[in-house]
């Protein structure tokens, strides 16, 4: 029986964003498949957290694709990508927390073209005078993701519901972001 891998990692994504500290073990169980055909695809923990991390990429490119970063107004474009992501936010949230990713030379440059994207969409918030112009396009993108991550985890514990997700994300954010009006 062949094993299909993209299945592997969502399995793996659903478990890891529920139960970071999920063993090899577990992740086999939830893919339904044994530890010997896990190690076969993943050799290690490392090499799986590896492999999440291309799929997170790819859904992230795939929202900001979707989401096209130049129509409408950029509070706007944000509301909707965090719309689009947030299936994938408790994914994004566990890759958020695995430092090994963003150490040394070996970083995914797929985490650099994301951040030159939403960089460049703040950017855009500034110059069109929607965004504060006191916070730098970089620092917002960190915020973003860390209001993503916050948001991922606490939808998970069950301390925040799930619908509630998008708007207070994006309600947060572009609270503190919105360029007040000149007195």
């Amino acid at each position: 029986m062949a094993v299909d891998r993209d299945q592997v990692l969502r399995a793996a994504a659903a478990l890891l964003a529920r139960k970071g500290s999920a063993t090899m073990d577990e992740v086999a169980r939830a893919a339904g498949i044994g530890r010997a055909t896990l190690n076969r695809h993943f050799p290690g923990r490392d090499a799986l957290v590896r492999a999440l991390e291309d799929y997170g990429i790819a859904e992230c490119e795939a929202a900001l694709e979707a989401v096209d970063l130049d129509e409408g107004a950029a509070a706007d474009v944000v509301r909707r990508l965090v719309r689009r992501i947030e299936p994938s936010a408790g994914l994004l949230a566990f890759l958020y927390s695995e430092n090994q990713l963003f150490e040394g030379e070996e970083q995914n440059p797929g985490w650099a073209r994301i951040d030159a994207r939403l960089t460049g969409l703040f950017r855009r918030g500034q110059e069109s005078g929607e965004f504060r112009l006191d916070l730098s396009p970089v620092w917002l993108t960190e915020a973003l993701y860390g209001l993503l991550a916050s948001g991922a985890w606490a939808v998970t514990d069950g301390r925040v519901a799930r619908n509630d997700f998008s708007h207070m994300v994006t309600e947060l954010l572009l609270g503190g972001v919105a360029r007040q009006a000149e007195s």
